[in-house]
């Protein structure tokens, strides 16, 4: 395997966009939920923690593991590969990860389709929206803005629809990349994973980089095999 080309591809690149899952994340110790063995989706059912149903039967255990998430987000710090990324001010970051790594490492133009677990937000959409401290988050409480509707984590639960603004931003930019790096995802979650396929269809250069296998190798230019914190920084070299 050669980096070479990859390389090259970006160091031409007028607009380049990055698409990243869990595993961008993975090596800075947050745990992905795909990971049959270690995963979070090995010791809880997702639907009963990550949807408006699994809230309404049980917010004590939805907001008691949200909490779990949260202090393990507030311990982890952006390793080699989120700086790689973030060291790219014309960059736009397009992530299905609701940490802030990206944020923390620097980069300032991150599109977060599923949300972000730093924030809490009214379940009934009164409009009031909060950052929280991850070292010390809530539990069950009602909505500050109006009270009468619960908050929650300010993610996209099984469901839910994605956020509109958010959803035209990405699409916007894909559709004017000219270079996308998939970074660390499945590519199986859709509608996000679409924008893999519509960034080809608009003629941009697919590189993919993942330690294993996944749904967007057929339609890359380069597969990069390996952990995301030991290939991006080649890829984007100082």
């Amino acid at each position: 395997m050669t980096c070479t080309p990859a390389i090259d591809a970006i160091a031409s690149a007028r607009r380049l966009v990055s698409f990243s899952g869990a595993g961008l994340s993975a090596p800075s110790g947050v745990a992905t939920f795909r990971d049959t063995a270690q995963g979070h989706w090995a010791k809880h059912d997702p639907m009963d923690l990550a949807s408006p149903v699994g809230f309404a039967r049980d917010p004590e255990l939805v907001m008691t593991w949200y909490a779990m998430r949260r202090r393990e987000m507030a311990a982890a710090t952006p390793n080699a590969g989120h700086r790689a990324l973030a060291a790219h001010p014309t960059m736009v970051h397009i992530t299905q990860n609701t940490d802030d790594l990206l944020e923390r490492a620097g980069a300032t133009n991150v599109l977060h389709l599923h949300g972000t677990i730093n924030a809490e937000r009214c379940h009934g959409r009164c409009g009031w929206r909060s950052p929280i401290d991850l070292a010390d988050p809530p539990g069950v409480q009602s909505c500050p803005g109006c009270g009468h509707h619960p908050s929650r984590p300010d993610v996209v639960w099984f469901g839910e629809s994605l956020p509109q603004d958010i959803w035209t931003a990405a699409v916007d930019a894909i559709e004017q990349s000219d270079v996308l790096v998939v970074v660390g995802t499945s590519a199986v979650v859709h509608p996000a994973a679409g924008l893999i396929a519509l960034a080809r269809d608009h003629g941009a250069s697919v590189i993919v980089v993942n330690t294993d296998a996944s749904a967007a190798d057929g339609l890359a230019d380069h597969v990069l095999t390996g952990s995301a914190d030991t290939l991006l920084p080649t890829l984007f070299p100082h």
